[in-house]
């Protein structure tokens, strides 16, 4: 049995079924999870210290290590970008 291969259309959310609008926010949500996560990884923080440093508690921090989107709003993963000291911006596409 043959699978066949399905280009992408560069957002997986789309390629899974979703909405044009639910997967251009669970694109994003995704990205900010990655970025939170890489941030994270690369200062070498504990679970305490960037609990402490991005104004939340540790157990929110193991969520969003462990990558469970479901529990973070698009606006809460802004916000905790931007106390990590990233800028973010809004950028859209014609």
């Amino acid at each position: 049995m043959s699978e066949a291969i399905v280009n992408s259309s560069g957002n997986v959310f789309i390629d899974l079924g979703y909405s044009a609008e639910e997967a251009a926010i669970l694109q994003m949500r995704a990205d900010l999870m990655a970025d939170l996560r890489r941030f994270i990884k690369t200062k070498k923080l504990t679970q305490a210290k960037a609990a402490k440093r991005l104004g939340i508690s540790q157990s929110r921090v193991s969520d969003l290590t462990r990558g469970k989107w479901e529990k973070f709003s698009l606006e809460m993963l802004i916000t905790l970008a931007t106390r990590a000291g990233m800028h973010i911006t809004l950028k859209k596409a014609a």
